[in-house]
């Protein structure tokens, strides 16, 4: 049985003041806590090549790496994002690590939680059922056909995507959901500082345009004190514990391809204060969650990682030399040689931002390691340092030679980050650094749509922020048909959207969509529960 969550708050000095106790294994902590915290810990960001069916395990090795300082006496904690319940009954399955290196109660994580998502997925529809409310009713300047707010629910629903509302009236509009995990509130609850500045960026929402073009922010619907009494325990970090007792700051769950992938700043401060090493990760590869981590968390919060963890698989890199999945067992030198290029084009981009970068090799039992070899001299050749890591057999024990490796690599003092465009450039010039400098793009395209929603934006003073990139997860490139290093290509944005409160503006490429869909078979087809009341199957186990 895991053990109870007090001492795991007696382990980062948390008083128990603090601790809201969700059942004996899980518990939410006031925001007193940061100041009431002692240290000034380092942040270790973890992110990955670009994912691949053969599986990367970023989330993992993230806990992994963790459980491995925890073994060589160091002071850790880790701060990981909440998954979605979309994935859970998906394609991807749940997000709480596997084997020896996961965080713990899976069920609950992976399921309803502390109930996070739902307080976000409340927020959010209440803020619609008020504009369509006050539409209906005349009380407000929005022109009908440039509402922009949508609604959001935590299911993959293809079928959601696009819908009208109020059919047959003066007010009749065409609209859509977006995933819980895409919500504006989902990213506005992973930025905030406090309570002040959660109302704040509630207030500055843009949910429409007048007829004149002018923005209108969600302030004028007079909700803003019933969003907060939805969020009011939302906003506190959830804290749980690895397999091994590694205290875990859980908390927020925005997607890396359509929204910015980051877990919480203020659970990553409550982490930093309690703890002298915090083990954090973006979401999916480093073109997605690390330049967002970056760009968008680092530069609003003034947070910077001191290290960079690059996650790679033997498996993963054939597949991106051109290997098929049922032959990634086999002997293919030249499908690993050219599956390099993968990693290649994320070492370049990690390596713009002036820190320390380490590659993990995420070992799988049927690796062979003469291609652990060929891996570690090709990042030698790099002067990258390459560590093997055993953290789904062996947890902890597996991840020693990792943790020592990036405690030699870390810099006495953590520099400041450089960013690679100024928020204030033209969108185009930011979205061509990005495109350039990470994905290895020749140009950016905008579309008649995108243009015209642009200047939309600028004139209306809402394009002074950082961009959000919602593109595919499957390729540097936005057709998720390219693995590799795709090499001469444009970036397409067919059009943006405002996250105004959040604080980025939206660029939409490719055919990215912000409700994922299932796949053919859907992991919810293989979950159950027992009748001794135990969930099996899908990533819960069987």
């Amino acid at each position: 049985m895991l053990p109870p969550i007090h001492p795991v708050a007696d382990s980062l000095s948390l008083s128990h003041d603090h601790l809201i106790a969700y059942g004996r294994d899980k518990a939410k902590i006031s925001l007193d806590a940061i100041p009431s915290g002692t240290k000034n810990g380092r942040l270790i960001l973890v992110s990955a090549i670009t994912p691949t069916l053969a599986g990367e395990g970023k989330t993992t090795i993230s806990i992994g790496l963790a459980q491995g300082l925890k073994k060589i006496g160091q002071d850790v904690a880790l701060a990981l994002r909440q998954p979605s319940m979309g994935p859970v009954f998906g394609r991807k399955g749940g997000a709480t690590g596997g084997g020896r290196s996961t965080v713990q109660p899976a069920e609950s994580i992976n399921l309803h939680f502390t109930g996070d998502f739902h307080a976000v997925t409340s927020a959010h529809n209440l803020l619609s059922s008020v504009i369509d409310n006050d539409l209906q009713q005349g009380r407000c300047r929005l022109e009908p056909h440039q509402v922009t707010w949508k609604r959001v629910m935590d299911v993959n629903d293809r079928a959601l995507r696009r819908i009208v509302t109020s059919p047959g009236t003066p007010t009749e509009r065409q609209t859509g959901f977006d995933i819980t995990a895409a919500s504006e509130i989902m990213a506005i609850l992973c930025l905030s500082e406090s309570l002040a500045d959660l109302r704040a960026r509630l207030d500055r929402i843009v949910v429409g345009f007048t007829t004149s073009g002018e923005p209108v922010f969600a302030k004028e619907f007079r909700v803003t004190g019933a969003l907060m009494a939805l969020l009011r325990d939302a906003i506190q970090p959830n804290l749980v514990q690895s397999i091994e007792g590694v205290p875990t700051f859980l908390h927020g769950g925005p997607f890396a391809n359509i929204a910015h992938g980051c877990n919480s700043v203020i659970a990553s401060r409550m982490a930093l204060a309690h703890a002298d090493f915090v083990v954090t990760e973006g979401g999916f590869a480093f073109d997605l969650g690390g330049e967002k981590f970056i760009h968008i968390k680092c530069r609003q919060s003034g947070l910077a990682p001191a290290a960079i963890v690059l996650v790679a698989t033997i498996r993963a890199l054939k597949m991106h030399g051109g290997a098929a999945l049922d032959t990634l067992t086999q002997p293919n030198t030249p499908a690993l040689e050219k599956g390099l290029g993968n990693l290649a084009a994320h070492l370049d981009a990690a390596s713009q931002f002036d820190r320390p970068v380490i590659v993990a090799l995420n070992q799988f039992h049927t690796d062979d390691p003469a291609d652990h070899a060929l891996v570690k001299a090709y990042c030698a050749s790099r002067n990258i340092p390459c560590t093997v890591a055993n953290v789904f057999g062996a947890g902890g024990d597996g991840a020693i030679d990792l943790a020592h490796t990036l405690l030699a690599h870390l810099p006495t003092e953590t520099p400041p980050l450089p960013f690679l465009y100024p928020t204030t450039a033209p969108v185009l010039e930011k979205l061509t650094a990005i495109a350039t400098r990470i994905y290895g793009a020749r140009s950016v395209i905008l579309s008649p749509q995108a243009e015209t929603r642009l200047q939309q934006f600028t004139q209306a003073g809402l394009a002074d922020l950082p961009i959000c990139m919602a593109k595919t997860q499957n390729s540097l490139s936005d057709d998720a048909t390219k693995p590799g290093r795709p090499t001469d290509f444009d970036i397409t944005v067919r059009d943006f959207e405002i996250a105004n409160g959040a604080g980025f503006l939206v660029a939409l490429t490719g055919t990215m969509m912000r409700m994922p869909a299932l796949p053919k078979v859907p992991a919810a087809e293989s979950i159950d529960v027992t009748p001794e009341g135990r969930i099996t199957g899908g990533s819960f186990g069987s």
